[in-house]
């Protein structure tokens, strides 16, 4: 006995309530105890269906998310070795910047340490100093920072006071 295309709407339509990450929903817990066995394999097809759409679209955009594969066709293997390599190279990254950002932060304080020792040492004319780079950097353009700043950035050379 098989279904006709209406009574097959009707079934993955009440499959659609309720539709979470798990692609099941809601409809996982459709009391079928009155449905005829056409009728419960029909809703298990349809439930089926959706589950392997569910996974087919995952892997779509988890093959869209991962940059050596974009646009590219590829098996799920592949999508899952490229996604494992490309994360294993973001979490590298990660921590060579976290090491990149421990450093410049030591730079800062050996920086700022040098500081507060001159200022005690020139005292007054030290801020003063400030004071005449505050008024001069208000007037110095866009590009005369991005010059400065980059210049900084190279590797800082530090005195020990």
């Amino acid at each position: 006995m098989s279904m006709s295309d209406d009574d097959r709407d009707i079934d993955i339509e009440s499959d659609e309530d309720g539709d979470s990450d798990t692609g099941l929903g809601s409809s996982r817990h459709t009391n079928t105890a009155n449905f005829t066995q056409a009728e419960k394999r029909a809703h298990h097809n349809a439930l089926e269906r959706r589950r392997r759409d569910h996974i087919k679209e995952s892997f779509t955009n988890l093959r869209e998310a991962v940059p050596t594969l974009k646009g590219e066709k590829a098996s799920r293997a592949q999508i899952l070795k490229k996604t494992t390599e490309c994360i294993q190279t973001m979490r590298r990254k990660i921590s060579e910047n976290q090491k990149d950002i421990e450093e410049i932060r030591k730079q800062n304080n050996i920086l700022a340490k040098q500081i507060r020792a001159l200022e005690s040492q020139n005292g007054d004319q030290f801020t003063e100093y400030l004071s005449d780079e505050e008024v001069g950097s208000e007037e110095a353009d866009d590009d005369d920072l991005d010059q400065d700043f980059s210049r900084s950035n190279k590797k800082m050379k530090t005195f020990h006071a």
